[in-house]
């Protein structure tokens, strides 16, 4: 035997899939299709063991299901737009261009070695223009369709990246997902996707994602944020006026507060704010608040801790539910984005509006109180305002009884009570206000300020307006030598710049801004279906074949971003008529991290293990087969040489059992013999380890499918490293004595069984030292027989008043009363004459004793 050589064998073999196109999807194949696909790379740099882990993981599924009888679909591709490839390209004095694509061939040649079984045929790369083509294509149909607009908004502004941001953008503290940077708020002109449009639908949608994390669809959801409530007019009024006929409209959850209506409130942003103080001695003060609101992040200033700013601006609105006037104020943490950017403020029932008013002196009548609030006595009937203020430490924001609210005093108060209904009854019945639903879902800002991004298809002209750029002169080209560290940009670049109005002929410009790069990745799943096609992004005919993707596999960082980005895509190209589903993955996988002493791998704090040095030392086998084992794919992993040490032992064990059970003399390096027979076992002894290893075959077959079909990939393998010992001991039987069908048997399973996990040792084995036809990744998953996997024997644990004292070893078909006779004869020195009160046989494992 020779020794195994994974630096050899390993590249050989990927070597021969490659020119033989193994791993490419087979178009009108007749068994059932199973699309199965990891998040793909962005190009920032080398593969790290992240990746390693997350494609491994995929890979599994995906080599699993083809022995399974699927045809599989398995692609590849790059996520290659980004701020990242403009700042390493001012960097290195290069072109974004030349850094992407340098970074991509580095990873595609990290991805062969690690063996991935991916259809390179169908690679997919979003800066390439025969992918960004389409992408702007799909921007007209979302124009055509009304999900497209162009509308100046308050927002998100990174100033290290000098660009707009999304709110999904925005992490908790207020900072850039990308650079960390503070960000702050500006008023924009900006391009725009409604996926309002779509707020219920993929709220609604979210109960049939049952493959899907409940971790992921309870954070989509709390994005989305669905709140039911009123909308409540109110009319703006001077101090000494009527009521004018303008109105100003609030949205709110609990209109069952609104006789605690104290004050109104205006977001700095909200175009009314300067009309409203124009002119006036209030004028002042309120522009000094606009001013601070302006250099806060939109995080920031809803933080309820924050210092709360506000300005009166001299008018006044009036309550339609009692006629009482109201002050008009600004607050910096009313959000012009969010509902209508104005609120009716209830500080007995608000935190904020609570510190607010507290802090500008302003009354808080309480409206609606606790049962338990020594209030109660006094307010349970009063129909009238009785009481100004109170004496709370802070506002009471849940349900209870309604104070002070004139008819309504008395009714249960809170979200979606009777009072809330009966309010908003009185209110629609006097035209003032109706029932809706609000979510905190924001419509999905696309417009960025950088250079290396798809060109946005529209165009500016004078006579004309914005005008789309016409189908059929797609693509708008991105120029690809753009010089970025000297401050080259789409609008210095005349060629690109320049042009003449599709409508009217005049000379006009293009938009300079590019798209969000998550416009490139939420589609990216439905062209890997037909990559080549020239016509349209997709065929109808095969996104509806492989479509949606059956197993998808990221990082929990992505549940708001992208997944709900594509959930969108999808459900809108499903109404445009190109695809007929309405979801993009039906099973979600969130794979953990690769951890070094407890902390994430980067290379900022130097704890960045290559993967090129772990496979010069032990093979790729070897660094998959870790990688899997070492915990449960949902879960963190800690990085443990010793731990990839002993896995590859394993595989070497591995090759050494698999030669044995074909016969031959098994010797290390030196010569030294590994394979040591038990001269002493007869005929009978190699009969009953013949037949222990025929039942651990079909035990470990059934467990390691079950398991695989879990993604439990780290029990499968400990499952097959038990069948490992089980060959071992059997390998002790002298080859005279041996079963040999059964020894060759036992060793074809071993590697079909572990041919998704180290698929270079197994193709060598199956191959070159079995002799066999064809792939071992073509072969047919081994079947499992129950019946064959049932011992003839069991052990199990005898408790006496809770602790194991004893073990029994019994028949698999004994009767109970055989059990039960068995288990106390083996107990009997340990009970003595004590009575025995109670016995349970729970079969198969245990049997207790109360005595």
């Amino acid at each position: 035997m020779l020794p195994y050589e994974p630096r050899e064998i390993e590249p050989r073999w990927q070597g021969v899939w490659e020119a033989s196109r193994l791993d490419e999807v087979r178009e009108g194949d007749d068994k059932p299709c199973y699309y199965v696909l990891e998040m793909f790379p962005y190009p920032s740099g080398d593969v790290h063991m992240g990746h390693v882990r997350n494609y491994s993981i995929g890979d599994v599924i995906s080599r699993y299901k083809r022995m399974r009888g699927f045809n599989v679909l398995h692609p590849i591709g790059w996520d290659s737009f980004g701020l990242p490839a403009e700042n390493a390209a001012i960097k290195q004095d290069s072109t974004p261009a030349e850094w992407t694509y340098r970074n991509i061939e580095r990873q595609r040649a990290s991805l062969k070695q690690l063996g991935f079984s991916y259809d390179w045929n169908r690679t997919v790369i979003t800066s390439d223009v025969n992918y960004y083509h389409w992408g702007q294509w799909i921007f007209l149909k979302l124009w055509e369709q009304g999900l497209v607009e162009r509308r100046s908004s308050p927002v998100n502004w990174c100033p290290s990246c000098k660009t707009v941001l999304a709110n999904e953008q925005v992490l908790g503290e207020g900072a850039c997902w990308r650079c960390g940077s503070t960000v702050e708020r500006r008023e924009l002109e900006q391009w725009f996707f409604k996926i309002t449009n779509y707020a219920q639908e993929l709220l609604d949608d979210l109960d049939t994602l049952e493959g899907w994390p409940e971790r992921v669809r309870q954070m989509q959801a709390n994005w989305i944020g669905r709140s039911t409530g009123a909308e409540i007019d109110f009319a703006l009024c001077d101090a000494d006026k009527n009521p004018s006929d303008e109105r100003i409209t609030v949205f709110t959850t609990r209109p069952d507060t609104l006789f605690g209506c104290t004050f109104f409130l205006l977001a700095p942003e909200h175009p009314l704010v300067k009309r409203l103080v124009e002119g006036t001695v209030f004028e002042a003060e309120v522009a000094r608040v606009v001013e601070l609101a302006a250099t806060a992040t939109a995080v920031e200033r809803s933080k309820g801790e924050r210092k709360k700013n506000g300005a009166f601006t001299g008018r006044f609105v009036v309550n339609p539910i009692n006629g009482e006037k109201v002050p008009i104020w600004i607050a910096d943490y009313v959000m012009m984005d969010y509902g209508t950017g104005a609120v009716m403020a209830v500080p007995s029932g608000d935190q904020r509006d609570f510190e607010f008013a507290r802090a500008y002196g302003l009354p808080i009548p309480p409206v609606v109180i606790a049962e338990d609030d020594p209030l109660f006595e006094t307010l349970y009937e009063a129909r009238e305002r009785k009481l100004d203020d109170v004496t709370w430490e802070a506002a009471f924001d849940g349900a209870g009884v309604m104070v002070q609210s004139a008819e309504f005093t008395g009714m249960k108060g809170g979200k979606d009570s009777p009072g809330s209904q009966a309010v908003i009854d009185k209110l629609a019945a006097q035209g003032a206000g109706r029932a809706t639903v609000n979510f905190r879902l924001r419509d999905w800002l696309i417009s960025r300020q950088r250079y290396w991004g798809n060109p946005i298809p529209a165009i500016y002209c004078d006579n004309c307006g914005i005008v789309p750029v016409p189908e059929e002169d797609l693509p708008v080209v991105l120029p690809m030598d753009a010089d970025v560290a000297k401050g080259e940009t789409l609008a210095s670049r005349p060629e690109f710049y320049h042009v003449t109005c599709p409508r009217c002929g005049a000379a006009a410009h293009r938009e300079t801004d590019t798209m969000d790069t998550f416009t490139c990745s939420s589609w990216y799943y439905l062209r890997y279906t037909d990559p080549h096609n020239t016509a349209l992004p997709f065929a109808r005919e095969k996104v509806d074949a492989w479509m949606p993707v059956d197993q998808y596999i990221g990082g929990i960082e992505h549940a708001i971003l992208h997944l709900l980005y594509s959930r969108f895509f999808t459900k809108a190209l499903r109404d445009i008529g190109l695809l007929a589903f309405d979801e993009p993955f039906s099973n979600l996988l969130t794979q953990g991290m690769v951890k070094l002493n407890g902390e994430v791998m980067s290379k900022s704090k130097g704890n960045v293990i290559a993967p090129e040095d772990m496979i010069a030392r032990f093979g790729v086998d070897a660094l998959r087969l870790y990688t899997l084992f070492m915990a449960p794919p949902d879960k963190d992993l800690d990085w443990s040489q010793e731990g990839l040490e002993g896995v590859s032992r394993f595989v070497n064990r591995v090759w050494r059992s698999a030669h044995d059970l074909l016969g031959e003399t098994v010797v290390d390096e030196e010569g030294t013999l590994l394979s040591l027979y038990d001269e002493s076992l007869d005929a009978a002894a190699a009969a009953a380890r013949g037949k222990e290893l025929n039942r651990e075959l079909h035990r470990v077959i059934g467990k390691v499918t079950a398991d695989i079909d879990r993604f439990n990939f780290n029990t499968a393998i400990s499952a097959v490293m038990e069948l490992v010992n089980t060959i071992s001991s059997y390998l002790r039987v002298p080859l005279a004595l041996r079963d040999e069908p059964l020894a060759h048997r036992a060793a074809r399973t071993l590697v079909l069984l572990l041919a998704p996990f180290t698929p270079h040792i197994c193709e060598e084995l199956w191959q070159v030292v079995f002799g066999e036809e064809g792939s071992v990744h073509l072969q047919s998953w081994p079947e499992f027989d129950p019946k064959q996997a049932i011992a003839d024997v069991v052990e199990l644990a005898v408790q006496i008043n809770g602790k194991v004292r004893a073990r029994v070893t019994v028949a698999t078909s004994a009767t109970e009363d055989e059990v039960r006779e068995a288990s106390l004869a083996a107990a009997a020195s340990l009970i003595g004459d004590k009575p025995v009160k109670k016995l349970v046989v729970v079969p198969g494992k245990l049997v207790s004793i109360v005595v």
